[in-house]
């Protein structure tokens, strides 16, 4: 396929030479300060600004800008050209899917505009994804993790036009989708019955609205918790919603210091490790985990205004956790080392917390951010004290600003995909923050650390599980096992754009507090699977098995109620 050839800014060879040095370092120096992590760049151009990207159970990326950005920098295969209705024919892809094995990227077509859309992964799979901008606000897509599958298309999949909205996997597999511009609504999909083809009123969405042009609260924050209610944070505060019922059964206290947390004034959330207790052969989990979320960055309400005329305001430093099954929940506030607003926080297969990309001044939106925060930080949440030399670690700095419409993702082998940046309303490589097109893999501490990794050899009973179900899992590892320095943890892919990893979930398994050897000399540990699916909802899921803080590569598993 022909690749059109689009005139770049070519980068000083000074930098180049830094650039080297960077990734093949595992600890990046400046004078006295030393970083650890290092970075490495995947591919100079995918073709299109990674706006929007999700990993597959087949462990392929599929990413994707908008269709109203202009040429892409990747062409459709000879015959796939779109024409949309007097509109001359768009031969150009605005998704690809990319392998991180050999770095081939492959064009997809999609047809309708998927700007500022959402998604999650159905139970077999495959990714659901929906909304966008004019054409594509009701549209659902669908995508199956195979070898020449390309996208499918629903044009009527929505009740409802949901640009801005966030999605996520309840129990029984559904998808509920929460909001957008102008929707203080929510509905599930697919449609599959009749409660499915109703629209539900969300009038906290309207009540948290900062104003009718800088809402403040689009993509809301959404995180199922574990009493299988969802908890819906927008702005600066949240609920507890019952959406089979449709009513509210909780609010939250608004989170202190005065900052809007959403679009535009993008922060970022996570729900932490979700603790499931040791067990015995006579006794899976005993009791329900707490559920806690921690919400970073955004900034000042006004902050999108004062932006758009000049005026760039100082990002928030600040960080709240909240355990919204406290019987009387309080935001417990710190600092995170840098200002940021527009980060991603990635979950890493050790439960710690990975802050990434962002600016330090501005909002997010066309041009209205400055100062690129290149640091990402590790926060590791069972760390009690505020010590920000042990909660918060500043880690070693990319060379690529990653602003608006960028997005990251945990790979299966630990690293963490790093992509997009588009401040620019269509392609522009001049400007000053230039569209991106590129891919580069941060590695986490845990890489560059003396001690061996261990490697999961089986799961049994297989890699499709069922709830309650006893598993056991068979790994090597050179030296001796320390029991208490070992866990298993499973991870839920997630749908990331706009700072939002959408269905983002980590569980901690109950294991027993014992290591058998096997007949082969290969270690053996037993436990249980999650007992409910508010606690896992079905579907896939990446398992990693952690020794001295330095995780496995992930076996892909299945679970559901067989």
């Amino acid at each position: 396929m022909s690749v059109p050839q689009v005139k770049r800014k070519i980068m000083d060879p000074k930098i180049l030479i830094f650039m080297l040095l960077v990734c093949c370092s595992s600890v990046f120096n400046v004078g006295a300060q030393s970083y650890q992590g290092k970075w490495k760049l995947l591919k100079r151009s995918i073709g299109v600004s990674a706006m929007h990207m999700a990993y597959l159970p087949n462990e392929k990326i599929v990413t994707f800008d908008r269709s109203e950005f202009g040429p892409s920098n990747i062409t459709l295969p000879q015959g796939k050209c779109i024409k949309e209705g007097s509109k001359s024919s768009d031969c150009y892809a605005h998704s690809v899917e990319f392998d991180p094995a050999t770095r081939a990227v492959r064009p997809l077509t999609i047809l309708s505009d998927t700007w500022c859309s959402s998604g999650a992964f159905s139970i077999d799979g495959t990714l659901v994804q929906s909304g966008g901008y004019r054409l594509g606000e009701k549209v659902v897509r669908y995508f199956k993790p195979c070898m020449d599958c390309d996208w499918e298309e629903d044009q009527n999949g929505l009740l409802s036009p949901r640009w801005y909205a966030s999605n996520q996997v309840l129990p029984d597999g559904k998808i509920i989708v929460v909001g957008g511009r102008y929707q203080f609504t929510y509905e599930f999909i697919p449609k599959l019955s009749g409660s499915d083809r109703i629209l539900y009123k969300l009038p906290f969405l309207k009540e948290t609205r900062y104003s009718a042009l800088v809402p403040n609260n689009l993509y809301p924050f959404l995180h199922l918790s574990t009493d299988g209610n969802l908890f819906v944070f927008a702005n600066d505060r949240g609920i507890l919603l019952d959406y089979i019922n449709s009513k509210v059964i909780r609010s939250y206290p608004v989170m202190p210091g005065g900052v809007s947390r959403n679009y535009p004034s993008t922060g970022s959330s996570v729900l932490l490790p979700l603790k499931l207790f040791s067990t015995t052969d006579s006794d899976s989990n005993t009791s329900t985990p707490d559920a806690e979320v921690l919400i970073c960055g955004g900034t000042a309400p006004d902050s999108n205004e004062k932006a758009n005329v000049g005026v760039f305001v100082p990002a928030s430093k600040s960080c709240g956790r909240l355990i919204i099954t406290a019987a009387s929940p309080e935001w417990e506030m710190e600092e995170m080392p840098i200002n940021r607003v527009m980060g991603d926080m990635i979950m890493l297969p050790t439960g710690d917390v990975l802050i990434i990309n962002g600016a330090a001044k501005g909002t997010a939106g066309w041009g209205v951010a400055r100062d690129p925060v290149l640091n990402p930080v590790l926060y590791r949440p069972d760390v009690r004290n505020r010590d920000e030399s042990t909660r918060f670690e500043v880690l070693a700095p990319s060379l690529i600003p990653r602003l608006y419409h960028s997005t990251a993702h945990l790979l299966s082998d630990g690293r963490v995909l790093v992509g997009g940046s588009n401040p620019n309303i269509n392609y522009n490589f001049s400007a000053l923050y230039p569209t991106e097109l590129s891919l580069e893999a941060f590695y986490p501490p845990y890489f560059t650390k003396t001690k061996p990794r261990p490697s999961i050899v089986a799961v049994n009973p297989g890699l499709k599980i069922g709830y309650k179900q006893k598993i056991s899992l068979e790994f090597t590892l050179e030296g001796s096992v320390i029991l208490s320095d070992l866990f298993v943890t499973m991870v839920a892919p997630s749908f990331t754009t706009h700072s939002i990893a959408m269905n983002q979930r980590l569980l901690v398994l109950a294991f027993n507090n014992e290591v058998k050897k096997t007949s082969s000399g290969n270690y053996l540990v037993e436990g249980y699977a999650p007992e409910t699916a508010a606690l896992a909802p079905p579907g896939y899921y990446q398992l990693f098995l952690v020794h001295e803080a330095i995780p496995s590569k992930g076996k892909w598993i299945q679970i559901k109620q067989f």
